[in-house]
């Protein structure tokens, strides 16, 4: 799968490069317009990746560029995170949206989502498993209609076990997709972060929803592990 990845902050965009080229995918990057419009032009590409706040020439402009030429699906990154730029993404003919910062581990989980449904639908505004809801746009998360507080990490770490609902997820994926690609799996990092997850999620709840699966990893799902 190839992949076009514009991005005009250069480390960022090679971070990104090389997560999904260590991901089996073959990533073309521009870091200018012009390295932009003649790969949109000359190449053809099963995803772009795109920067709206890019000098000059903005992502929107560019998203008209890109649509008279291809059909692949777009996904915008932009540090924009109000609704309302939310939604014009979207509306614009962008696949899917993620706000600056995000942990690799949303990124990846979008561009495989994407990639997965070939353009053809869109990521899913909202994630569901009983009575809990994760709305993708705004960033909200509630239980029985109660709103939840979370911190940019515990979002990418629910947002992580409901896009894998019933997959039991290792402690090492877990910390290769939220933390860094060379994470030392070692450590109880992600044993603190589960457990006040699931503090602010089950906590008050008859029906437990995030489960420790002994000796591997945990897994989100409505019906208790047995």
């Amino acid at each position: 799968m190839r992949i076009l990845l514009v991005e005009d902050e250069v480390k960022a965009a090679e971070y990104l490069r090389k997560g999904l080229t260590e991901s089996d995918y073959l990533v073309e990057v521009a870091n200018t317009k012009l390295d932009a419009r003649h790969l949109i032009e000359e190449e053809s590409f099963d995803l772009v990746v795109l920067d709206i706040m890019l000098p000059q020439l903005n992502g929107w402009q560019l998203l008209e560029i890109l649509k008279q030429r291809s059909s692949a699906p777009v996904l915008f990154l932009t540090a924009r995170d109000s609704v309302e730029d939310r939604v014009r993404g979207l509306e614009s003919g962008g696949d899917d949206y993620l706000v600056k910062p995000f942990s690799y581990a949303e990124f990846l989980a979008r561009v495989r989502s994407l990639l997965r449904r070939g353009g053809t639908t869109r990521e899913l505004d909202h994630l569901t498993v009983a009575d809990l809801e994760l709305d993708v746009i705004s960033r909200k998360v509630t239980r029985d209609g109660k709103e939840i507080t979370l911190t940019p990490r515990e979002f990418s770490l629910l947002h992580l076990l409901l896009t894998h609902q019933e997959q039991v997820l290792a402690r090492t994926d877990i910390a290769t997709q939220l933390w860094d690609m060379n994470f030392d799996s070692d450590t109880k990092v992600v044993d603190v972060a589960v457990r006040r997850l699931k503090a602010k999620v089950d906590d008050g709840y008859s029906m437990r929803l995030i489960h420790n699966v002994r000796g591997v990893g945990y897994v989100l799902r409505a019906k208790p592990h047995s």
